[in-house]
């Protein structure tokens, strides 16, 4: 996964991650301080403190804030934010069932 080495590169202590390619789609990026990020195609990234998840379950975090960037920040970008503690107020950015192109951005996104 891109955003785990951007973590990484940053200096965070990765633990283990995982996608969730169900609707909408997502990922979870679990660090070795308890803290977790999840990202789903509707919202974007955020962080906070890992409260439970796991493949096929939707991760549970307390005291989340979006991490901003979009639903498809650049990699050095979320590296940054998730290192630096930049946040967002949190909002939709858009609808999982538009038919917008995401899907293929999303392929294409390296």
């Amino acid at each position: 996964m891109w955003s785990v080495r951007a973590l990484v590169l940053q200096g965070l202590a990765v633990d283990r991650s995982w996608l969730d390619p169900s609707d909408p789609r997502d990922a979870t990026v679990v660090l070795a301080d308890s803290r977790a990020l999840v990202w789903d195609e509707s919202a974007g990234w955020r962080i906070g403190l890992f409260r439970s998840g796991s493949p096929g379950v939707r991760t549970a975090l307390d005291g989340a804030v979006h991490l901003g960037g979009g639903p498809l920040p650049d990699p050095d970008e979320l590296g940054l934010r998730a290192g630096s503690g930049i946040s967002e107020v949190g909002r939709r950015y858009r609808s999982y069932t538009a038919a917008d192109g995401f899907g293929e951005a999303l392929f294409a996104y390296r």
